[in-house]
């Protein structure tokens, strides 16, 4: 049995189910930063010369220092942090037994059921694999560091901790056992550059004998030349990191007002995402189509709804949506 792989996106559905052009929507379904990083030009051999060493070791100098991560713990770029979840479950010798508490981002367990290795337990003292995802989507739960014990293998997922980095649990990398994902697209606002990191000791992402190594599962030239130097350039850029969490978390705010004052519950969320809680997701998400907004809603309620958030001159759109 292969886990439900629901996502936000799906725009082009929605317009083929209520009319428009890309142009006209407001897609609010996916938790990306409305306000992307400014990249800037890049050099030439960043698009015609095959990634070099120079160009990863930099990029992984500056993710060392923003996320400030352990001397100890190896950073290891991707794709995306997609990329890296579908080959966490070949890092053991052999699988097993795994915890999702959920509801959660529900690439994890399809993944993990994807490998033919990996069978999901309900309770986590069966299971040699744990994931956590810190903050957890939808609904922006932390874990409790004081939760984590010193099982085989435990991926906490960071993908949305960079609006809240005095809640990383980055420092669980100085331990064997512990992988901790970052996903640069979210918070940066450049999703389709993918990029994302694992961050764990040697021996749980680099074992020597290849088979287990992220590395080579992940293979050769992983990143492509323009991540590579984007995502150097922004993690160095730490006043815009700043302001951005600064204007978000207004952003989230100001969001959580509109909601409330139309009716609905604030159920959690991040400030790069809000979760809802409204009489029929359903129809919420029908009325706000209707306006060419398109929000998020998930297969195992039916009155979660989560909204992102829009550009900051985009207000008005969802003003009368909502209104």
């Amino acid at each position: 049995m292969t886990a439900q792989r629901d996502h936000g996106g799906g725009l082009d559905a929605a317009i083929a189910r209520h009319g428009g052009q890309r142009d006209d929507w407001l897609d609010l379904s996916t938790g990306i930063n409305p306000v992307a990083y400014p990249i800037g030009a890049l050099a030439a051999e960043a698009w015609q010369a095959l990634p070099d060493g120079g160009a990863t070791h930099a990029l992984v100098d500056a993710a060392r220092t923003f996320w400030a991560v352990p001397d100890s713990a190896a950073i290891v770029p991707a794709p995306g942090a997609s990329a890296i979840i579908a080959r966490l479950p070949y890092l053991t010798p052999q699988g097993g037994r795994a915890h999702v508490p959920g509801p959660t981002y529900n690439e994890h367990e399809a993944a993990l059921r994807a490998s033919g290795r990996w069978a999901i337990a309900p309770d986590e003292r069966d299971a040699g694999f744990h994931v956590r995802v810190h903050p957890n989507n939808p609904d922006g739960r932390l874990t409790d560091p004081a939760s984590l014990g010193s099982q085989a293998l435990t991926v906490i997922d960071e993908s949305f901790c960079d609006v809240c980095p005095e809640k990383s649990l980055v420092a669980c990398a100085g331990q064997p056992g512990f992988v901790i994902l970052k996903s640069f697209g979210k918070f940066w606002g450049l999703a389709g550059l993918r990029l994302g990191f694992a961050i764990g000791q040697p021996e749980t992402l680099l074992p020597p004998d290849g088979q287990r190594n992220l590395s080579e599962l992940l293979g050769p030239w992983p990143v492509s030349g323009p991540a590579l130097a984007i995502g150097a350039r922004a993690l160095r850029d730490t006043g815009w990191a700043d302001k951005t969490r600064d204007r978000l978390a207004r952003d989230a705010a100001r969001l959580d007002q509109m909601m409330i004052a139309a009716g609905a519950n604030v159920v959690g969320g991040t400030d790069l995402f809000r979760l809802y809680d409204v009489q029929s997701a359903a129809e919420w998400q029908a009325r706000l189509a209707g306006h060419h907004v398109w929000s998020r809603t998930f297969p195992y309620s039916r009155s979660w709804l989560r909204l992102g958030l829009p550009a900051p001159n985009r207000w008005a759109r969802l003003e009368k949506a909502i209104g």
